[in-house]
């Protein structure tokens, strides 16, 4: 149980989720404008839709696009996927035709430290059993493929190596989708010859493979074949990449994935339509839903809110310059959502622990404090208005906030430029909860824009490095290191420097350090290696260590899952 900030008791995320009442998937789908033969139903509330849909609406406007991204969160999050389901339905409880578009979460956090990803509260999307578990096995295809992909590697250098694939360089992993460091780093191919070439290698999370991020950036079947094949996963003792389509993998890859391509189908609380589709990480993958969703929704919907992971300066800046390149399409609005308590962790107030209680010190009024931190909600503010849109910030209101705290925000934010600052409390009253922030994105919708991407293709790529380094984490310069410097200019000769910029770096700091709260300045970016996403079609920059495979920790969330007698899942956030 939980306490709003009206003081209503609560019940946890879970017990809201098992007594709510489903409408039947197809009743969902009807009232969104599909039709029965464009679904591929799994059971009685999900569906897989059909991207043949697009045929028939290709002559409807799209919708409005609302990208809803965040301030740099603190460990424990601070509601962005709720604002985003909550919106939805506010949207509806407005009389807007509306629909949610979110990422797939990963098994890794649900039985790690986050918890399950559903939303929270009374802004959720069900069944919340099966978002958070195996849904419709999108994420096991995802790793199917790719582990095939590293199966078929190992058997070519098994049986001779024709391609000359130099082992220093392979880049290409083994992936699971739970959290087990145990795994990053590993010898494969021991005991004797017939169990393979033994070389060094590891494991990443599922979520994080690169044919995640191509799942979620394919625009359809003949997309996703073709970036499947561009995948490099080495290079030969000559220099020349090696991809999966010289390894004849691609083909078998895409069949394993025909169906994941499809884009998941379910409802919200208030049983407004909610699509769920791809999963990729936001700090060395772009970190949105899929385009494939995005588009459907967009020509059913006249508002479509969709979120970026992390800060703006993570999911949302790769949003604008990666996924709106591929996609062609462009936001009308970006929601910023902030809390009180981060804004005053970045003042410098107490940390923030995952898994550990909130500080006293963060629940009491410090008007200084929060000031002083408001400073990183300044500045992704600043950081969404250079891609020429409307920002409006929605204040994720706990019950330890006052009202001049929320005052002081509303001041700064419209102070930075934002059209409007709105106090939300969807998790405590679903819909109800955030009328205002729906009317005011309503507003900030129908205002003019001038979108624009933050660098050219045409750039170098230390040029785009530095474009996004200095505009968005607001650094004096880069520092590439000797490997990344190599990287550049093979990746220039390979012509791999016309592809947009995906920055891997922490999502908890503006900057590439995590330590560094608020808005930091004085400092530079360190680059220290480049790694290529080819079919993905995009380049990563490492600033700093970044870790692919999480681990457990003392106290696991899964450790307190279970069923009880009657087959009932229990402790699932």
């Amino acid at each position: 149980m939980a306490v709003s900030s009206t003081n209503k008791v609560v019940p946890s995320d879970l017990e809201i989720a098992q007594k709510a009442k489903m409408k039947p998937i197809v009743e969902i789908a009807k009232n969104l404008g599909l039709e029965e033969d464009e679904l591929e139903l799994y059971g009685k509330y999900k569906t897989k839709v059909h991207l043949e849909v697009l045929k028939r609406l290709k002559d409807k406007p799209n919708g409005k696009y609302i990208d809803v991204t965040a301030i740099t969160p603190t460990p424990l999050g601070e509601g962005k996927t709720v604002t985003t389901i909550g919106l939805s339905q506010s949207l509806a409880k407005i009389g807007k035709n509306v629909c949610t578009c979110i990422r797939q979460p990963s098994l890794g956090p649900v039985f790690g430290i986050k918890g399950g990803a559903a939303g929270g509260g009374y802004s959720q999307v069900l069944p919340m059993e099966d978002f958070n578990l195996h849904f419709t096995g999108d994420v096991h295809a995802v790793g199917l493929a790719h582990n095939l992909l590293g199966a078929f590697l190992d058997s070519h250098i098994l049986h001779g190596n024709k391609l000359g694939i130099d082992l220093s360089s392979i880049t290409w992993p083994r992936v699971m989708d739970v959290s087990d460091r145990a795994l990053r780093q590993i010898i494969i191919g021991l005991g004797g010859k017939e169990n393979g070439y033994p070389r060094e290698t590891g494991f990443d999370i599922t979520v994080a493979s690169e044919v995640m991020a191509i799942l979620a950036l394919a625009v359809d079947l003949a997309d996703l074949r073709t970036r499947l094949g561009k995948i490099v996963i080495g290079f030969t003792y000559d220099g020349k990449p090696v991809t999966s389509e010289d390894l004849k993998c691609a083909g078998a890859m895409a069949a394993l994935l025909k169906d994941a391509l499809l884009p998941n189908l379910i409802q919200t609380l208030e049983h407004t339509p909610c699509f769920v589709h791809a999963g990729p990480f936001a700090n060395i993958a772009h970190g949105n839903n899929s385009i494939a969703a995005d588009k459907i929704a967009l020509k059913l919907a006249d508002y479509v809110v969709t979120e970026s992971g992390f800060g703006a300066d993570c999911g949302a800046e790769k949003f604008m310059d990666i996924k709106c390149r591929y996609s062609g399409l462009t936001p009308d609005c970006a929601v910023v959502v902030c809390t009180v308590r981060a804004l005053k962790m970045h003042g410098g107030l107490a940390k923030v622990v995952a898994g550990k209680p909130l500080s006293e010190e963060l629940k009491k009024e410090n008007l200084a404090a929060l000031e002083k931190g408001a400073e990183n909600l300044e500045k992704q503010i600043e950081n969404m208005l250079m891609f020429g849109i409307p920002v409006v910030v929605a204040i994720n209101r706990f019950t330890t906030d006052t009202d001049k705290e929320i005052e002081l925000i509303q001041k700064i934010s419209q102070k930075t430029g934002a059209e409007d600052a709105v106090s939300s409390e969807v998790w405590a009253h679903g819909g109800e909860g955030g009328k205002d922030l729906a009317q005011s994105v309503v507003k900030a919708c129908n205002k003019p824009k001038k979108f624009n991407f933050l660098y050219s293709l045409e750039a170098s790529i230390k040029e785009k490095i530095e474009t996004i380094a200095a505009k968005i984490y607001g650094a004096d310069g880069v520092d590439y290191a000797p490997l990344a410097e190599k990287k550049i200019s093979l990746f220039t000769k390979l012509g791999y420097n016309k592809l947009p910029i995906c920055m891997a770096k922490t999502h908890l700091s503006l900057s590439h350090d995590p330590n560094l709260k608020g808005r930091p300045r004085n400092y530079r970016i360190p680059i220290r290696d480049i790694r290529a996403s080819i079919g993905a079609g995009f380049l990563y920059p490492l600033c700093g260590e970044m870790r692919t495979m999480p681990g457990l920790p003392s106290d696991p969330a899964g450790a307190h899952i279970d069923i009880d007698k009657d087959g009932k899942i229990k402790g699932l956030f």
